[in-house]
């Protein structure tokens, strides 16, 4: 098979580079839809701060919409790289069909919480009446349309999985294209305000969903399509969410970590400019994080599938250039946002009001304080695509619940007190990937010493299918 030999066989960098760099893209222009709105909102006049506001307050909900459909499609890709390494091929198939039902189940469940918990969620944050309003709208409208979101990141798998992965990049750019476009026409030509950029947000991500449908159908000729596929199997699900829940939980406690922040800044002295400020920061920090999961999700695929081939050798060069490059990727972002801070800043400086200066200083100073960290956390994130791929769900899920809570809320908490929090608070983050980088490296040796045994000639021996522990 095509698939097979392309997963197989020939130079690991090279697989990496070339299922990688599709990947990373795909993954980075996720965060676009998110921070073009972001910029166009912020912009839109008198109701620019009130608006990036309500965004801020909403995005956790679409940082949940991420987490659960991405998580799933984690699961989705680890079991189909693994049956078509394994030559497993009714289970390949079997899986693309629960995929399908397993998106379908996850958008019922957010449009429940579009039409009854947008209200609720925002209000428990907003302190202003008109804030509160727009962040509903918006949340409502991405909510209840989600199924755009949530079905590209299942049939995106499907591709990523049999080694697609530019189809996968070409279906995300298209949606992320219409999505700028739609932003400018919706916002200031129709005045359509917040309203407009959700439309946007959800119109392009239905794009990404038909496009990337058409590539798979098309293309994709390795799975079954049947509709028997479609039919729940307690087995296929069970095995997707074994790394599945474990990556959706890691993915939403980026909503947990955006939400907590949000709750302990807005106690702080100068919560408007913290939280404004803080809304725009990890809007653009998604940019390097995201680039870390494209890898971290090549690192899974490739890994995945040469561990099912029960090739050691294989597996532990995926392990060190995946790692290698990840970290090559998380140093030219760090370097990069180093240098365009400031104008990075400005892309979202507030056109009108009050305040919109004091916002683009204090948000250069978190992307310079902040992506002092970037190198761990791209560690961070390679190690779990690599404890992911051995079917590890509790060692990937520490390390995201460390680097996301248990070392930021604290820090966030105690430099928010402080009469200069405007800058000190930015230095939980660094500090707490640093420590997270720690765990992390004692997690991956651990991992590579249980579930790489090589015999002589380079062969796995055999070991227990599942992990002992994590």
């Amino acid at each position: 098979m095509e698939h097979e030999n392309k997963m197989a066989h020939g130079s690991v960098l090279r697989l990496i580079v070339r299922m990688g760099l599709p990947m990373v893209v795909s993954m980075v222009l996720q965060a676009v839809y998110n921070i073009v709105d972001t910029a166009f909102v912020i912009n839109m006049g008198a109701e620019g701060a009130a608006g990036n506001l309500a965004l801020t307050y909403a995005f956790p909900v679409q940082l949940l919409i991420i987490a659960v459909g991405v998580g799933t499609g984690v699961g989705i890709n680890a079991l189909l790289s693994k049956s078509l390494g394994a030559g497993a091929r009714e289970t390949a198939d079997r899986t693309v069909g629960n995929g399908i039902f397993l998106g379908a189940a996850i958008y019922a469940v957010f449009l429940l919480f579009g039409i009854f918990g947008a209200r609720p969620f925002i209000a428990m944050q907003a302190r202003d009446a008109r804030v509160a309003e727009l962040g509903t709208q918006y949340l409502t409208i991405c909510c209840t349309c989600s199924f755009g979101a949530i079905g590209f990141t299942v049939f995106e798998r499907f591709l990523q999985s049999t080694g697609k992965t530019l189809l996968s990049t070409v279906a995300q750019i298209s949606g992320a294209a219409a999505n700028m476009i739609l932003d400018y026409v919706f916002i200031y030509p129709l005045g359509m305000g917040v309203a407009g950029a959700a439309w946007a947000t959800v119109i392009g991500q239905m794009l990404s969903l038909a496009v990337a449908m058409i590539f798979h159908y098309g293309w994709n000729k390795e799975l079954g399509n049947g509709v028997k596929n479609l039919v729940p199997r307690a087995k296929i699900i069970r095995e997707i969410y074994r790394i599945g829940v474990s990556a959706a939980l890691m993915q939403g406690l980026l909503a947990v970590m955006m939400l907590g922040v949000n709750l302990i800044l807005g106690g702080a002295a100068q919560a408007e400019l913290l939280q404004n400020s803080f809304g725009i920061y990890y809007k653009i920090m998604q940019f390097a994080l995201f680039a870390c999961f494209g890898l971290s999700n090549t690192i899974i695929s490739v890994l995945s599938f040469n561990y099912g081939m029960r090739d050691g050798a294989r597996s532990r060069a995926c392990i060190l250039w995946g790692i290698v490059l990840t970290l090559i990727v998380s140093a030219a972002v760090t370097l990069l946002f180093e240098v365009l801070a400031r104008p990075l800043a400005r892309l979202f400086g507030i056109a009108s009001g009050t305040g919109g200066e004091e916002i683009v200083s204090t948000v250069a100073t978190a992307i310079r304080i902040a992506c002092a960290g970037y190198l761990c956390m791209g560690f961070c994130v390679a190690v779990q695509g690599v404890l992911q791929a051995f079917g590890y769900a509790l060692f990937p899920l520490l390390i995201s619940l460390l680097r996301l809570a248990v070392f930021v809320f604290p820090a966030v908490a105690l430099f928010s007190r402080s009469p200069s929090a405007a800058t000190l608070v930015w230095w939980a983050f660094p500090i707490a990937e640093l420590l997270t980088a720690g765990v992390s490296a004692f997690l991956l040796a651990v991992a590579m010493r249980r579930k790489l045994p090589c015999a002589a000639d380079g062969t796995l021996r055999d070991v227990a299918a599942a992990p002992k522990a994590g």
